[in-house]
């Protein structure tokens, strides 16, 4: 059984359109009309119990709406979503019990009071008794390493420790399946590292389905063996990371630091120019090339020091979002 899945999803927005001037405001009044913008489009796919995948997409891709509709927040305009046993828009306690979204843009904790208040109140909403919710406040403050933090006002706690305060409360009733949409947003490097591991052991510990969606490329890689992409509203793959690292990245690049300076025109010759300073240059050059390249480099000019690596991530999921082909 799936832990999660979604046949032809579709979401469909009607939304008013007013021509400009009083004309246009007073048709506006009276007549409204309305044009059909597609949020998601026809997707489909299957997360397993205890699976990690990143949902990845640009701003405006789908990703914030799909995460909706599959925590029951608006309702699909076609298409069937099961999460958990559960159709999500029905919003049944079994369901709600099992299930939690972060979204690391909002907040539920009460700002002017201590994080251990807005815990009781999530603890008497999930009717978990005094003696459960200690154990588990317990295990949870281990894990994100809140010792102390709790009986501080949520305002006086560092936006990392704010974030894994949100963590702890919404993961207070144990839930199977976790909607998490941009968990490390604003976090320093050291934070986001801490959210990550705290996840990964979670996932370890309890089984639990996580969908993720991050900007941060550090989370997906970290965390994330499967990717879902979206691109305007439609799934354009599905499948392993470094498949897709594969499929989208047939070059490799070479990063090489030269003893003496030479032109570019001379430089180019050897791959695609990405990057001179000084004496450091970057090239991109197609993989069946690169054993060929690199001894021509080597042999032509005087190498300091080379290296050779894959593309960015980031700039792999830009090709994938530019072709937009579906898998």
């Amino acid at each position: 059984m799936s832990a999660i899945l979604v046949e032809n999803l579709s979401k469909t927005y009607p939304v008013a359109v007013k021509e400009p001037g009083l004309k246009g405001t007073v048709m506006h009044f009276f007549q409204r009309t309305y044009r059909q913008v597609k949020a998601v489009q026809d997707i489909s796919f299957q997360i397993a119990p205890g699976e990690v995948v990143g949902f990845l997409g640009a701003n405006g891709a789908g990703k914030t709406t799909t995460l909706k509709m599959l925590t029951g927040l608006i309702h699909p305009s076609a298409g069937r979503v099961e999460v958990a046993g559960h159709i999500p828009f029905q919003r049944k306690p079994a369901f709600l019990k099992k299930i939690t979204l972060v979204m690391g843009q909002k907040q539920q904790l009460i700002w002017d009071l201590p994080a251990m208040d807005s815990l009781r109140i999530n603890a008497a909403v999930y009717g978990i008794r005094d003696r459960k919710f200690r154990d588990r406040i317990g295990e949870l403050t281990e894990m994100l390493a809140l010792e102390g933090k709790l009986t501080q006002p949520v305002r006086k706690l560092s936006l990392g420790e704010r974030m894994k305060a949100e963590l702890l409360a919404a993961l207070i009733h144990q839930p199977q399946i976790l909607f998490l949409d941009e968990p490390t947003l604003g976090l320093d490097v050291n934070a986001q590292v801490s959210v990550r591991e705290f996840l990964r052991e979670y996932n370890q510990r309890y089984q639990a389905t996580i969908l993720l969606t991050s900007h941060y490329m550090a989370d997906i890689t970290a965390l994330c063996p499967r990717v879902l992409v979206i691109h305007q509203g439609q799934l354009v793959y599905d499948g392993n990371l470094e498949r897709l690292v594969d499929r989208f990245a047939p070059c490799r690049e070479i990063t090489v630091e030269l003893a003496n300076s030479y032109p570019s025109d001379k430089l180019s010759l050897y791959g695609d120019l990405e990057a001179l300073d000084g004496q450091s240059v970057r090239f991109l050059v197609p993989q069946e090339n690169l054993t060929r390249t690199v001894a021509r480099i080597l042999a032509e000019l005087e190498v300091l020091d080379l290296a050779v690596s894959e593309p960015p991530i980031e700039e792999i999921i830009g090709r994938v979002l530019k072709a937009g082909v579906v898998s």
